[in-house]
């Protein structure tokens, strides 16, 4: 059975996100050195059929298909993320050791989960979760998982439109960022983000 340190739930803006920021951090903070990291996606996500002309430093006519690409590739840079194609239907456990169960009967134990899984619908059974309207939606019927300061439950976070953001990739993005720093921060004992600077 394989073990991760976070497993990331949700394979769009803000999933990714959180996975490339919690990568990032690699070779930055002693905390985090052999930590690995699992994203859990399905085949579908919105941004498939995305046109963004304005997302901040992504060229104008970019497809969301080819975002998603070039995201995966710049995660897959730091070698510490696995993807996994597959539903998640399951998950039980508590902080530190919930076990994740999958469509295709993949186990997978994870000390933090994080859900990202839009604002559709939620059906992973065993976590004890609220959804609730979604707040920002554009469209009727959608959903968010209830949340304190993106904290479903202890060890369980939420992020992006699954957590009430608005319908924009930035948005999105910026939330998982937020998680991973949170997380990032929860490791460390105190507040930190991960920065990058040219050498000089």
């Amino acid at each position: 059975m394989d073990k991760y340190n976070v497993a990331v739930i949700g394979g769009g803006p803000a999933g990714l996100t959180t996975a490339l920021t919690l990568a990032s951090a690699k070779g930055k903070f002693d905390f985090v050195e052999g930590n690995r990291y699992i994203v859990i996606y399905e085949e579908y996500t919105d941004l498939n059929k995305a046109l963004l002309n304005n997302v901040p430093g992504v060229k104008k006519g970019t497809l969301g298909k080819d975002l998603i690409k070039s995201i995966r590739d710049q995660i897959n840079d730091y070698g510490n993320v696995d993807f996994l194609e597959d539903k998640v239907v399951k998950i039980t456990g508590e902080k530190g050791d919930f076990r994740i169960l999958t469509q295709t009967g993949k186990e997978i134990i994870s000390e933090i989960i994080v859900i990202a899984t839009g604002f559709h619908k939620f059906e992973i059974e065993g976590l004890e979760v609220e959804t609730v309207p979604h707040k920002r939606s554009p469209r009727p019927n959608k959903i968010m998982i209830k949340h304190n300061d993106n904290v479903v439950l202890d060890g369980v976070y939420v992020a992006g439109l699954a957590a009430g953001e608005p319908t924009m990739f930035t948005s999105a993005a910026g939330s998982g960022a937020k998680v991973a720093c949170d997380i990032l921060s929860y490791w460390a004992g105190k507040t930190v983000v991960v920065h990058d600077v040219p050498d000089s």
